[in-house]
């Protein structure tokens, strides 16, 4: 069982930056049963998209714009963690974000999620 714990979210004016950070946690894993750590956003109505991802390497995958270079993924295997970097927000990022792992036999855990506003 994988538990995780996201932080960092908060209010943000246009243009400022916000950094996230996801914990993970369980009496069985360690450094090699996580495979793919992420981020989801889920915006008010409960539509959810991808923001980014990163496998065990570190090799990150960004969902679609706008995202796409404001943000950035980055893992500490080691810590069990995953952090995104978010510049240069816009109220448009405004929305829940939601950490992810998938980890052994295809399973995949998630946080509770951080609350995200961006004023304009």
């Amino acid at each position: 069982q994988v538990q995780l714990v996201e932080s960092g979210g908060g209010l943000a004016q246009t243009g400022g930056s916000l950094r996230l950070s996801c914990a993970a946690s369980g009496p069985t894993i360690d450094v090699n049963t996580i495979s793919v750590m992420g981020w989801f956003r889920e915006y008010p109505g409960n539509r959810r998209e991808l923001v980014a991802d990163t496998g065990r390497g570190g090799v990150p995958h960004y969902g679609e714009d706008p995202a796409k270079g404001r943000f950035t993924i980055s893992r500490d295997n080691a810590k069990k963690m995953v952090y995104l970097q978010m510049n240069k927000l816009i109220p448009e990022d405004t929305a829940v974000y939601y950490c992810y792992a998938d980890y052994q036999g295809g399973r995949r855990a998630w946080g509770l999620g951080t609350l995200v506003t961006v004023s304009s």
